[in-house]
């Protein structure tokens, strides 16, 4: 049940057509499912604004379209599942109908959710390596409800080909500058627009890179003003913050 569902549910109590009793007996099943394994959070979207995502690694198949179906009975319409491999995600999609995006490693159950933020989050990458971590924000801020704007292999090494998009930079709502090596494309976006940049880390990088320690503390140093910076390769954490900001004037 999300806020619209509630809002629904006391309008029809003070409408007459519910009666408080019964009003009451739904309200009070809806905090969480228990499944032993999971507690599924079918009061996230009240609280937060954004459903319960599935964590999928270290969960089985299985246990995945477990926790899916009590939220989906619990009244979520769209169910986000990250770190999927294309084995849990051929199992689950003989159960569900499940939208698997490979390059990503992440699928959506349920209803393809309609766009209710307004302008647009870029996400933006330093190179062709960084796309599974880009394609995870993408895909998360779609199903999020934002339209997402795609700038890929756009890296300091080239500066010219950021450049060339300087429009689609300036004009965006939130920014997500993805990048591993030196992680320096987020202090250069950060230095064009007059939007929040949310920089991620990811792994990509030769050995001195630290599995993507090196691009976070450079990015956590950035001397551009508006950037903030997520843990590395968190592509998902990073598209759920663009989000918010995006939808605050909704609110």
């Amino acid at each position: 049940m999300d806020a619209g569902d509630i809002r629904a549910l006391l309008h029809a109590v003070a409408n007459g057509e519910t009666d408080v009793d019964t009003a009451f007996l739904m309200l009070k099943q809806q905090p969480f499912a228990e499944l032993g394994y999971a507690k599924p959070d079918l009061h996230r979207s009240l609280r937060q604004g954004a459903a319960e995502v599935i964590y999928g690694a270290g969960k089985s198949a299985e246990q995945i379209v477990g926790i899916a179906n009590a939220l989906l009975e619990g009244g979520q319409k769209t169910v986000l599942v990250t770190r999927v491999d294309a084995e849990k995600a051929r199992i689950i999609a003989e159960k569900l109908s499940f939208l698997y995006h490979e390059p990503g490693h992440i699928g959506r159950i349920g209803a393809e959710p309609e766009i209710s933020a307004p302008g647009s989050i870029v996400v933006a990458t330093g190179g062709t390596s960084d796309l599974p971590v880009a394609e995870e924000a993408a895909f998360t801020a779609e199903t999020l409800g934002c339209r997402v704007v795609r700038l890929y292999d756009v890296g300091v090494s080239g500066l010219h080909r950021l450049l060339a998009h300087l429009g689609v930079i300036q004009s965006a709502r939130v920014i997500i500058a993805i990048a591993g090596m030196e992680g320096a494309l987020a202090s250069v976006i950060g230095g064009l627009a007059d939007c929040p940049v949310i920089a991620v880390p990811t792994s990509v990088g030769y050995g001195a890179s630290f599995s993507g320690l090196s691009a976070l503390l450079s990015m956590l140093n950035s001397c551009a003003s508006g950037v903030s910076v997520v843990n590395i390769d968190n592509g998902f954490g990073a598209a759920y913050q663009a989000s918010m900001i995006a939808h605050i004037s909704q609110k």
